[in-house]
Formats: structure tokens, C-alpha cells, sequence
């Protein structure tokens, strides 16, 4: 179920969405440089990237001095609160980046559209730092990098559910692109979160971390009307994808 756009333009280009889509690719780009961050296995430079840079949990709870563990180690070069921050443009590979920006541009624009660009960056943020803090009480103790923008960008879908459960949004399926409203399109993302994650405490016995993905969305749900205090709702905008389309 791959997002392909919504019937909710915008009224203003949305220039912080794409300035972060940009910056995430850049610091991707550098991440190749470094070699792969996969392999836990093997501390090559891009691994110690992202553990320098990510949230470890074991770091952020426990602040350990002298551990055995390299990542640990590294982590331990930057203060446990900036990874809260920074970890959200840090990613593990080509899907991982082009699949968050993929949902960050077809959905983070109307949140930006409907903040401003003055709330906007804090909203995105705070997303992702609450992700995270819900990442790391049910795994306190990890000593492996949480990377990726998922969360912040979970928390935009949850703020869309909110701000705009009628719209419609394209959906390829399969390979029939179908429009779906967006209220049944979110819940079924929110579920499968659940579904994933089965009876691991994090990661479904995989590597992504769902319970961020979980409190991202719920993060995002609760927080856009309190951001949005002040702010003018958007008027009813025509749909750009008027007829229904198949394959």
C-alpha cells in the first residue's frame, strides 16, 4: 500500500517539507560515504555515524561510562538529548530514506501548509523526540541505533487523521492505483503498526522500530490542534485527481 498523492493541494509551496527532504538526502549522501551502518556486526565508520548520532537507548538512560560495547562508546561523544534530535536525519539505507520522504512530502506539506512555517519545525521535531523517548522505555537498555525520520513523520500522518479524515488518498495497490480516504488509509497504517510489531517490545523481531511509529502517530494526533491554536483553518480545495483512477 504505497502512497502515491492526496486530493489536498496546498496554498503555499511547502518549502520547510522540502528543505527537510533535502537536508535528509544530503546527510545520506555522506552516510555513503562512510560505508555501510547496517552491519552491527562489523564497527565500520558509517555504524559508528549512526551511533554517534542516533538515540542509544543505553546512552540516553543510563549515561554508562567505560562500556565494552563500541557503540555505547561512541554514543557516548554527543550528549544522550541532541541524539533525540539528530537521529531523525540519519537512515539505514536507499528504502529506508525514499519511503520516509515519499510519506513526508504527500503528507507533511499540509501539516506545514496548515501551521506555518513558523510552528511547523518545532511540531515535526518534537514528533520525532517523543517517538523516540517511546522507543526507548520499552527498550531501555539497548545498546543498537535508532535512526530514521519514521517517527516524526508518523507523527504527520496522526496530525492528518486529525486535521483532514476526509480527503482522499492515492494508493498503489498492487499495481491498481485506488483513492482511499484518508481516515481508513491512516488506520490501517496505525494498525499494521501493531500488526508488525506481534509480541517483540520493539521491532517485530526486525529490524524497524514500530512502538516509535506508535507514538509518533499518537504524538502527532494529540499535538496539531494545540499547535494549530491561532491559525486560520484552509478552505476547501479542489481535488487534483478528480476521476477515479485503474488500471
Amino acid at each position: 500500500m504505497i502512497p502515491l498523492g492526496d486530493d489536498n493541494p496546498t496554498l503555499r509551496l511547502a518549502v520547510l517539507t522540502i528543505g527537510i527532504i533535502v537536508l535528509n538526502a544530503i546527510i545520506f549522501g555522506y552516510q555513503l560515504t562512510l560505508g555501510s551502518s547496517a552491519d552491527v556486526f562489523a564497527f565500520t565508520e558509517g555504524f559508528a555515524f549512526a551511533c554517534e548520532f542516533g538515540v542509544v537507548p543505553e546512552h540516553v538512560v543510563n549515561d554508562p561510562a567505560g562500556s565494552a560495547n563500541p557503540c555505547v562508546e561512541e554514543s557516548l561523544t554527543r550528549p544522550g538529548w541532541m541524539s533525540l534530535v539528530s537521529h531523525q536525519f540519519l537512515h539505514g539505507g536507499w528504502l529506508h530514506l525514499g519511503g520516509n520522504m515519499l510519506f513526508l512530502w504527500i503528507f507533511g506539506n499540509n501539516i506545514e501548509d496548515r501551521l506555518g512555517r513558523i510552528r511547523f519545525i518545532p511540531f515535526y521535531l518534537l514528533c520525532g523526540v517523543i517517538a523516540a523517548v517511546g522507543q526507548i522505555l520499552v527498550e531501555p537498555g539497548s545498546e543498537i541505533p535508532l535512526i530514521g525520520a519514521s517517527g516524526a513523520i508518523s507523527g504527520m500522518l496522526g496530525a492528518y487523521l486529525v486535521l483532514y479524515p476526509r480527503r482522499k488518498i492515492l494508493t498503489l495497490i498492487y499495481v491498481f492505483p485506488l483513492k482511499i480516504p484518508a481516515w481508513a488509509w491512516l488506520a490501517i497504517y496505525f494498525g499494521l503498526q501493531f500488526l508488525l510489531l506481534g509480541d517483540s517490545a520493539t521491532a517485530g523481531g526486525g529490524d524497524v522500530a514500530y512502538v516509535a511509529h506508535i507514538a509518533g502517530f499518537i504524538a502527532g494526533a494529540a499535538l496539531i490542534l494545540p499547535f494549530a491554536i491561532g491559525r486560520p483553518e484552509t478552505a476547501n480545495r479542489p481535488d487534483p485527481f478528480p476521476l477515479e483512477m485503474r488500471l
